[in-house]
């Protein structure tokens, strides 16, 4: 039976989440091979959906042992007065991770070995007034020791085990150099005990399409039902924004089910699009099934529709020319972040922490976020609100690195199910746009120097493909990332992971020289968190975090085997972007070497983004590697493990606004400003080019009308701009620069829409006197608890941070424009949040200025 991840609502039945009351214990190995030893144990509280990891956190323990080595059991009891007549009870349990043992009053009912199976019982025959439900997760441990045929054919450094391509689990927790642990252990998805009375679902498909104008919703729902009470008619409703809208459907029986299926056709339907680039519009969609005189409703969920398609031209080729996505026939830049699991310990987060977070993704200016294999399917929460908020998934199967043994039959067909009720659960959604079927297998076996055939086997070039087909699925498909050209890993075909700024230590030109055509994932950094969640390291004594202590470097990604990690990395660029020998400063000042530290990845990634944003660029998209940290410290994540941003944030949030102006180095061809407006309405705007010498006295301005399509995009140069040459970027270099800064800005009547600076002599790196500088700010307190932050600056302010206790600024981290003021909002952190003092820092200003209150505004 198939086994939707969510069902939809049914009227009549009843659905109760079987959450409260659980306990947890770990025994050695096959201590307790079945409930009736288990009284005796020492039980912890613990909650489902969750981990062993979880219920030892909770408990104060510190969950980084190996929780693989140990059997782990779960247990509850609910009361039941069992099934009626004309009722099935069925236990659902949507995932246990790994290897699984279900009792239900001592009976075992169910043996499950993957973490990627949901499973349905039909247990009202076995329910008694008072019931006992007991899960056993097995030692994986002991498990992985077993040798088993076929061998792998290559070895991979991610994992220390490779025995694990053989169990259907998570690799996060499980890979030594930048997410070693806590393994996930335990029934870390929800269970429930449904009550089904009357007509039940064992499959909903609906798969929206745009056809000319016009919306089509395809259905088709198997039924089953008593006998004495057949359906005899089935209709789709559809409402929205497009109005209301019905059709019926055709029955037939198959075998001892009815099938209903059909088409609804919306005239003129209204398109769902990702945030960045228009409304995601969603449409509610109910099944109204009619048996004998009694009718019920299917709360069916929501639907979008959008068109889809990799490339401009029809015989656009994935593997040659890489992703460039064109929904309802706009192009797309996409750009974005792997993500990561809100809740690594427990995998279990508040469905408000979950929200919060997808809505901080939309803030950044990000359109896309990649599931990787490495992880786990997300909840269905995470789906409905990617529909919801407009972000793209890009959803990678279950597979990284590793030689799986797809010729093992039993593997095989377990694998093929896992596929089946992934797509079943999210072909139809809008948010859906790429399926990917491994991280870094192909590259894996390439980088060995093995022959690549091996990293392209049939199941992910053959199977896989067959199985979207046959769920008609409306997304594109990656066989590995990355893929495409003669060998995976090159850049310029296919889609890429790219580390050539970042892990290869490669200048910032090369950037556009590697003629990137999709960054799957890139520059991974260590990106340095804010002062509270460095002290998170060592609580007892923060001072004492220091970036060379044993306790910060056991935070910083690294790959396994290599003499160096992502500080490294981030150190290299710091000397390259500041002049600064990070080594000297991090010695003799450390505060002003994680001040540079945080700010140094933001300007590179802004950098990076800068040059693939370009209109005449070859680049569709990129993913950052990744989007929040999995535990305390220097992670590669722009938020840190709070889901607090960092500054590399704010840096970002700035290149991937849907409007945005930035400018690039062309060399002898002087400095080239790019201007964004990917909302679908018109940007009537003008577009101001200042510059400065000595970073304060204005040497040049020119503006222009900037009249921008929906949709569209504008290239400019400075000196054009200007009239006149200047040697803006100082690239001839006859004689001292003529200016050190360039500002690009685009304004709206008297409103900053958006800004850049470049220096072509070099960024300031030293710290001025505050007189000097001349940085001022007051603060407004306005109706509804937010602030107004009023800062001015007579020269340049140069990576302006704001601290204001229970506040989170709309901006942080940004420059102010000589002699120019800006204002940013503050919203409190809790409603009760008052404002009561606080400060700027700058990178060019040396100690902290003190924010002035004024008296509240109306």
């Amino acid at each position: 039976m198939l086994v939707p991840a969510a069902l939809p609502r049914i009227e009549g039945h009843d659905v109760r989440r079987l959450s409260e009351g659980w306990q947890a214990v770990a025994t050695e190995p096959d201590a307790c091979p079945d409930p009736a030893g288990i009284d005796r144990l020492g039980w912890l509280a613990a909650r489902v959906p969750g981990t062993a990891a979880g219920a030892l956190r909770d408990a104060g323990i510190d969950p980084a042992g190996d929780l693989d080595a140990q059997d782990w059991w779960f247990r509850t009891s609910f009361d039941d007065p069992g099934a009626q007549d004309g009722e099935q009870i069925v236990l659902r349990l949507d995932g246990i991770a790994t290897v699984a043992d279900v009792y239900l009053n001592g009976e075992r009912v169910l043996a499950s070995d993957s973490m990627f199976a949901a499973h349905a019982i039909d247990v009202g025959a076995r329910l008694r007034a008072s019931n006992d439900l007991a899960i056993r997760c097995r030692a994986l441990s002991p498990l992985l020791r077993q040798r088993r045929k076929p061998r792998a054919r290559w070895r991979t450094k991610l994992v220390s085990n490779g025995e694990l391509r053989w169990f259907r689990t998570m690799l996060l927790g499980r890979a030594p150099g930048f997410a070693p642990g806590p393994a996930a252990v335990g029934p870390w998805r929800p269970v429930w005990l449904e009550r089904r009375r009357g007509v039940a679902l064992s499959e909903l498909r609906l798969r929206p399409r745009v056809s000319g104008g016009d919306g089509v919703l395809a259905v088709r729902a198997r039924l089953a039902a008593p006998s004495e009470a057949p359906p005899t008619a089935v209709a789709i409703e559809l409402d929205g924004p497009s109005g209301h809208h019905a059709a019926p459907l055709a029955l037939e029986r198959e075998g001892g089910e009815l099938v209903a299926s059909g088409e609804l056709r919306i005239a003129s339907v209204a398109t769902w699009w990702p945030h960045t680039h228009g409304e995601p519009v969603l449409h509610d969609v109910r099944l109204v099934v009619t048996c004998a005189s009694q009718t019920g409703a299917v709360e069916a969920g929501r639907v979008g529709f959008r068109s889809l398609a990799p490339g401009a031209r029809a015989d656009h080729d994935i593997a040659a020319d890489g992703l460039h996505l064109h929904i309802n026939g706009v192009g797309i830049f996409a750009r974005g972040a792997v993500w990561t699991p809100i809740d690594p310990v427990g995998l279990a987060p508040d469905p408000r922490e979950l929200r919060t977070a997808l809505e901080t993704v939309c803030d950044a200016g990000m359109n896309m976020l990649r599931i990787p294999g490495t992880g786990a399917y997300e909840q269905p929460a995470f789906y409905d609100l990617c529909d919801e908020l407009g972000i793209l998934v890009w959803q990678d199967f279950m597979f990284a690195n590793l030689d799986y043994p797809f010729s093992d039959d039993e593997f095989r067909g377990k694998v093929e199910r896992e596929a089946t009720e992934l797509l079943a659960s999210l072909a139809g959604r809008p948010s859906l746009s790429v399926l990917c079927g491994n991280s870094e297998i192909e590259q894996q076996v390439a980088m060995l120097g093995l022959e690549p055939e091996l990293g392209r086997g049939e199941f992910f070039g053959e199977a896989l493909p067959a199985l979207l087909e046959a769920a008609q699925a409306d997304a594109l498909y990656v066989p590995s990332a990355p893929s495409g050209g003669d060998l995976p890993f090159r850049p310029d075909r296919g889609v890429a992971n790219y580390y050539g700024v970042g892990g290869y230590r490669r200048p910032l030109t090369d950037a556009r020289a590697a003629g990137v055509r999709f960054a799957a994932e890139c520059l991974a950094f260590a990106n340095v968190p804010d002062a509270e969640a460095i002290e998170e390291l060592l609580p007892q004594t923060p001072g004492n975090v220091v970036a060379h202590h044993p306790i910060w470097k056991a935070g910083v990604p690294r790959d396994a085997g290599s003499g160096w990690d992502f500080d490294d990395i981030r150190d290299h660029y710091l000397a390259r972007l500041y002049g600064v020998d990070p080594v000297e400063l991090r010695s003799i000042d450390h505060d002003r070497y994680l001040d540079l530290s945080r700010a140094v990845t933001g300007e590179v990634m802004a950098e990076v983004f800068g040059e693939w944003r370009r209109a005449a660029s070859s680049c569709g998209g990129a993913l950052v590697l990744w989007f929040r940290d999995l535990a305390p410290g220097a992670g590669w994540g722009v938020l840190d493990h709070r889901g607090e941003p960092k500054v590399v944030f704010h840096h970002l949030r700035r290149a991937l606004a849907p409007v945005a102006v930035w400018t690039t180095d062309e060399g002898l061809g002087g400095v080239a400003i790019h201007v964004a407006n990917d909302r679908p309405d018109p940007l009537s705007a003008r577009l101001r080019v200042a510059l400065y010498r000595d970073l304060e006295q204005q040497v040049g301005e020119a503006l222009e009308p900037l009249e921008l399509e929906g949709h569209g995009a504008h290239e400019s140069n400075v000196e054009t701009l200007l009239g006149h040459f200047v040697d803006a970027g100082w690239a001839y270099r006859f004689g001292p620069p003529a200016q050190d800064l360039v500002v690009a800005s685009v304004e709206r009547d008297g409103d900053l829409l958006a800004q850049s600076v470049r220096f072509p002599a070099g960024r300031p790196a030293a710290a001025e006197p505050p007189g000097r500088i001349g940085l001022e700010a007051s603060a407004q307190s306005l109706p509804g608890g937010t602030v107004r932050l009023t800062v001015s600056s007579r020269r340049l302010a140069y990576g302006v941070r704001v601290h204001v206790p229970g506040f989170v600024p709309a901006d942080d981290a940004f420059a102010i424009e000589p002699g120019a003021t800006r204002s940013v909002m503050l919203r409190p952190r809790t409603p009760d949040a008052a404002f009561a003092g606080g400060a700027l820092t700058a990178l060019n200003v040396r100690g902290r200025t003190r924010i002035a209150s004024e008296e509240s505004g109306e």
